[in-house]
């Protein structure tokens, strides 16, 4: 009997602690809900260019997405885009840091249903500005991938010259007289096969960087050329002319 009374008991106080927990009000320590609505969604990649960055991290309508700080020459997120709600978004990429002297990027996008952009960062740290680029991804019928070129080179003095980007598997320019800041559409490209490309000053055979690529089936990239344009001025040796690329979709 005095088991039984016991065993009651503790039942009794285990169902209140539950009843007591459940009720309890977690304030600034909830877990947003997962987003499985994709209907009014927009795709978005950040790529960093900014010279001299640092810490940088990416905010939408004033919320983080970012986890880990975006670095200097990279691209957020690295699998192709993360999703936002469609319309009017407020953007802000800055250096979290409280000490820091990085000019904080604040703009708005109209972002439409179902499209995907990218957003590329660019000029130096003291005054950084953004360009939002629509892609317009169309999968080839093909086995060709798809290829466009970005040209965020950066010169102290001056404006950069434009480039030209020729290929030695084509044996010809692919792209003409890219000026800084611009951002070409894409155009069919071979895919699994090997490619040299040599960024050179627009109608010279004056070579400014060279870089091997290998693009995948049916996806499409960006190559993004990068960096100072004048690699013998101060902090030249610490951004270099560089010539990348990555996955759109």
């Amino acid at each position: 009997m005095k088991v039984t009374k016991i065993l009651t008991a503790c039942g009794s106080i285990v169902a209140l602690a539950v009843a007591v927990i459940s009720c309890t009000k977690t304030t600034g320590k909830e877990v947003a809900k997962e987003d499985n609505n994709f209907n009014n969604k927009t795709l978005v990649q950040v790529y960093n260019a900014t010279i001299g960055s640092a810490n940088t991290q990416v905010f939408v309508d004033g919320a983080p997405v970012t986890g880990s700080a975006l670095a200097y020459g990279s691209v957020f997120p690295t699998a192709f885009a993360f999703r936002v709600d469609a319309g009017l978004r407020g953007f802000s990429i800055r250096n979290t840091a409280a000490t820091s002297t990085q000019t904080p990027i604040i703009f708005s996008e109209n972002m439409e249903v179902n499209k995907q952009y990218t957003i590329f960062t660019y000029d130096t740290s003291t005054a950084a500005k953004q360009i939002t680029v629509l892609n317009n991804i169309v999968v080839p019928s093909d086995t060709s991938a798809r290829v466009k070129f970005a040209n965020f080179t950066w010169l102290k003095n001056g404006t950069a010259p434009g480039v030209d980007v020729y290929s030695v598997l084509k044996g010809g320019n692919v792209f003409t007289n890219v000026l800084p800041t611009q951002v070409t559409e894409y155009i069919p490209y071979p895919a699994a096969v090997a490619d040299v490309l040599i960024v050179r000053e627009t109608g010279t055979m004056n070579g400014l960087d060279t870089a091997a690529f290998n693009f995948t089936k049916k996806r499409s990239f960006t190559l993004i050329y990068r960096g100072r344009a004048a690699q013998n001025e101060a902090g030249g040796a610490a951004s270099p002319r560089t010539l990348s690329s990555f996955a759109n979709y």
